[in-house]
């Protein structure tokens, strides 16, 4: 997800505290297997009609469990619950503090458990009801990071994945895009159409989504038997064809970086997300008003576009792990751009992204692994996207490129369509190099800061005496690039490791030194003060 967004919740992150307290316990109670959700919408009021039945296995004997699912308020917003069935018998349940607590007739480990949900209400947030750029209404899902509870129920986090399979009834002059592949497309009676998308493999709830509007829509074509399209409203269209033009072509870098496509189309949707762009699962979806026809966003599809295997697909665990699919999408866009546009806009790129980090330590003093913060929103920043890239590219040259994709192949491999901690990835890039990455993660992901270096230096007979003193608080460990620069305008770079004791360093030169650059190939995360 690239992290423009227009308005930040304050309910979410009180929201987000409370539910973050019971998530471990229902994670060792249920697993939810398939969501089957059937909607309908309408252009008279902003209320739907909702039934959903959640296919489940109980992982202990329970009395009761509960699912996420905003209740109506004081506002008239939200959710009311008609009915409860499991297995098409009614049961208990009462609605209160955004959940369900529904008490089972029956249980069992061994069995998957229907439970049939009916109910109504306008939706406080997730599902975006209301007029687009153009004064058209639309209906768009915008469940990052949980806010799927209010327009469905489910256990809203990434651990718990599932395939979903909706039935969407809409009045007939729009068009719906949905995760997963189109099965049906009937026209009712009544002037409604019904539309139906199936996902074959299993999504956390951040990325499932429906989009309901008037589109214009383009089918580019395929690579590697995945399907493309462009979704964009009809007022933009020839703008929005070609902004998404070469959507194919990024797709296909990636796949051949990656490995097989996770999903069974790409489609590229204009859209009322409050993100610049929203990675939902094979439908992305962007900001309406990026769409210009000015193609100069095309680092925002790629981003989005690696979000498909590196969040979508290998998930995080929990929040605190956002860097293994933020920091994934930013440093494999680098690449991308690399590729694309040449090695200077590369480390153009990678110089402006750490400034960005060096930045947000001046305001915020944080590891990237933040377990402290429960206001998801907040997450969103420096550590998870710019940070995270940047270890990613100095793990890259630890290891060296053969051995860094390999790891990259396995780890993806191992997790996909699974859920990983950063500790899961450590332990696989550890296997494939043989190297003991602890210090390595330690410093960079679970402790605040970065190296901040103050040094000096001294020429004299064929021998560069240097010190370098780390000024921050945690020291680190890491090798330091230093170009030497001769008065006959030859250089030569020099490595030295830098460890936690600022210690003088003596270098053998091949001539007289006049000047010296620290990490001039753009290697290292620090900073440098006089």
């Amino acid at each position: 997800m690239m992290k423009f967004f227009t308005l930040i919740f304050l309910l979410l992150a009180f929201q987000t505290a409370l539910n973050a307290q019971n998530y471990k316990q229902r994670f060792n109670e249920i697993d939810v297997k398939h969501y089957n959700l059937a909607i309908e919408v309408n252009d008279s009021t902003n209320q739907i009609q909702g039934t959903i039945t959640v296919s489940l296995k109980f992982k202990q004997l329970v009395n009761e469990f509960q699912l996420d699912f905003t209740q109506k308020d004081s506002t008239g917003k939200g959710m009311q619950i008609e009915s409860v069935y499991q297995n098409n018998d009614t049961v208990a349940f009462t609605h209160s503090d955004n959940k369900i607590s529904i008490r089972p007739n029956f249980v069992n480990t061994d069995s998957i458990y229907n439970f049939e949900i009916k109910y109504n209400g306008i939706p406080k947030n997730g599902l975006i009801i209301g007029k687009n750029l153009h004064g058209d209404r639309t209906f768009f899902a915008d469940n990052w990071p949980n806010r799927a509870q209010n327009w469905f129920p489910c256990v809203d986090h990434p651990s718990d994945k599932a395939t979903i399979e909706y039935t969407i009834k809409a009045p007939n002059h729009y068009q719906v895009i949905a995760n997963g592949f189109l099965s049906e497309e009937t026209n009712l009676t009544n002037n409604l159409k019904l539309y139906r998308y199936k996902t074959t493999v299993p999504l956390p709830t951040k990325v499932m989504v429906i989009g309901i509007a008037q589109f214009a829509v383009q089918n580019i074509g395929e690579t590697h038997n995945i399907p493309v399209s462009s979704w964009v409203y009809p007022q933009t269209k020839e703008l929005g064809f070609y902004d998404f033009a070469n959507t194919k072509n990024i797709l296909n870098f990636f796949i051949e970086k990656f490995g097989e496509y996770p999903y069974q189309k790409l489609a590229n949707v204009q859209s009322k997300t409050q993100f610049g762009g929203m990675e939902n699962a094979g439908t992305i979806f962007y900001a309406e008003k990026s769409v210009k026809g000015e193609r100069d966003f095309e680092d925002t599809i790629a981003h989005e576009i690696v979000h498909q295997w590196f969040g979508n697909s290998a998930s995080e665990t929990d929040w605190p792990h956002l860097w293994l699919s933020e920091g994934f999408a930013t440093y494999f866009t680098d690449l991308y751009i690399q590729e694309t546009k040449g090695e200077e806009a590369f480390q153009q790129r990678l110089k402006e992204e750490r400034e960005k980090v060096l930045k947000f330590y001046t305001k915020k003093q944080t590891p990237v692994i933040d377990a402290e913060n429960t206001n998801l929103m907040s997450l969103l920043n420096a550590n998870s996207y710019e940070k995270g890239a940047w270890v990613l590219h100095m793990l890259r040259k630890k290891l060296g490129d053969e051995t860094f994709w390999k790891g990259i192949k396995t780890y993806y491999e191992k997790f996909k369509f699974n859920n990983a901690s950063t500790n899961d990835f450590k332990n696989v890039m550890a296997e494939v190099s043989g190297k003991n990455l602890d210090v390595f993660f330690t410093q960079w992901l679970q402790k605040a800061g970065h190296p901040i270096l103050k040094t000096s230096w001294l020429y004299y007979q064929n021998k560069l005496r240097l010190l370098v003193d780390q000024t921050q608080e945690n020291a680190f460990n890491f090798p330091l690039d230093v170009e030497l620069i001769y008065t006959d305008g030859t250089s030569e770079i020099k490595t030295i490791e830098i460890s936690e004791i600022a210690i003088p360093y003596e270098i053998a030169t091949t001539g007289e030194v006049t000047a010296i650059k620290f990490d001039p190939n753009t290697w290292l995360l620090f900073d440098l003060v006089d």
